[in-house]
């Protein structure tokens, strides 16, 4: 009976290095963060605990174009991520053969490097003069006055090249472990290529790119450093303007409830997909 005990117990045991890891460093700071989202005052006078909901309210009126935008920037750079990352993932998939770790390992490699070091070595390739608008511009395939730094589109590329992984390796997985049998079944009942990607890749692969798109689209609608670099004044993200807030007026309260009303936006809109596309679909599409 006391084995039975200790052996009961030790699932708990195991959990608890982790339990009090997220304790400390999740739950705690989260419950903090909450309630200097209700506060006033500032940082000379001190911050009061007031219970002041209109910080939520006054944020989300004050910056909802920065919602938008990061919002519409985190599609259009998850929606690239996935033109870009699923041929070669399918590629080295089924075309790797024994150096698909190889091929993996160099997709990987320029993320070895600091995401700050990336993100301005794109800045230096986009810039006017750089190596790749500088010979355009030279041989005039260029028009007068044309510019990708500080556009939209600049920081749309930067957050896609810099999360590309997030949504890469999803989807390399899910393809992987696709049974070659069941593809060699299609063509021999004689279904062309397109036939069998649609119909049996393509489904058995969507549990990889429904992941893939969740690890990709949140870090991407809340990321704050690609529109720093590469956009302008006209192309902040609502996270610019939570480290504005934080570290240069000290507005604690209105940071924080800004952090709170892009989590709980993000948590709809990932339900609201999960909704749509149906992760008991995805799973059973996955399984015929």
């Amino acid at each position: 009976q006391t084995a039975g005990r200790r052996g009961g117990a030790a699932p708990y045991a195991l959990l608890l290095p982790g339990g009090l890891w997220m304790l400390a460093f999740f739950a705690i700071p989260l419950v903090l963060m909450v309630s200097l989202s209700l506060q006033t005052g500032n940082l000379i006078d001190g911050f009061q605990q007031t219970f002041r909901w209109h910080n939520y309210t006054d944020g989300l009126s004050s910056y909802g174009e920065q919602f938008a935008r990061s919002l519409w920037y985190g599609l259009l750079a998850t929606a690239l991520c996935i033109a870009l990352s699923y041929p070669a993932a399918y590629w080295i998939a089924f075309r790797g053969g024994d150096r698909k770790t190889t091929y993996l390992f160099l997709l990987l490699l320029p993320y070895f490097v600091s995401y700050i070091l990336r993100t301005v070595s794109w800045k230096l390739v986009l810039t006017d003069n750089g190596p790749v608008l500088g010979p355009l511009r030279g041989w005039g395939l260029l028009p007068d006055g044309f510019h990708v730094l500080d556009t939209g589109a600049a920081v749309v590329t930067g957050l896609a090249y810099n999360f590309l992984p997030f949504m890469a390796l999803p989807i390399y997985v899910a393809l992987e472990r696709i049974d070659p049998r069941v593809v060699e079944a299609a063509y021999d009942l004689y279904a062309s290529r397109a036939q069998t990607f649609l119909r049996v890749i393509l489904p058995l692969s969507l549990p990889g790119v429904f992941a893939g798109v969740i690890m990709t689209f949140v870090p991407v609608a809340s990321d704050y450093v690609n529109a720093e670099v590469l956009g302008g004044t006209q192309n902040t993200m609502i996270g610019n303007v939570i480290q504005s807030e934080y570290f240069d007026n000290s507005a604690y309260p209105t940071a924080s409830a800004l952090s709170f009303t892009l989590m709980a936006i993000l948590l709809l809109g990932i339900f609201a997909y999960a909704r749509a596309l149906g992760t008991q679909d995805v799973l059973e599409a996955a399984r015929r």
